[in-house]
């Protein structure tokens, strides 16, 4: 059988494989906390890598 790897995958270029981040809204809850709002990147979906599209074969010849 002829080994065939699977898709490479590489860092995000938008979110340096930090997908989801939580962002201070400067407000404070009634027990001391802050209130929060998750982020996600739209580039990968909150998945931290990108799947590298793999360049077609070009036909020999003519």
């Amino acid at each position: 059988m002829t080994h065939r790897p699977g898709p490479v995958t590489r860092v995000c270029p938008d979110c340096d494989g930090f997908p989801v981040v939580a962002i201070t809204t400067g407000t404070r809850h009634r027990d001391g906390s802050r209130h929060v709002v998750p982020a996600i990147c739209r580039t990968c979906h909150g998945t931290g890598t990108r799947t590298l599209a793999r360049p077609l074969p070009v036909p020999a010849g003519r």
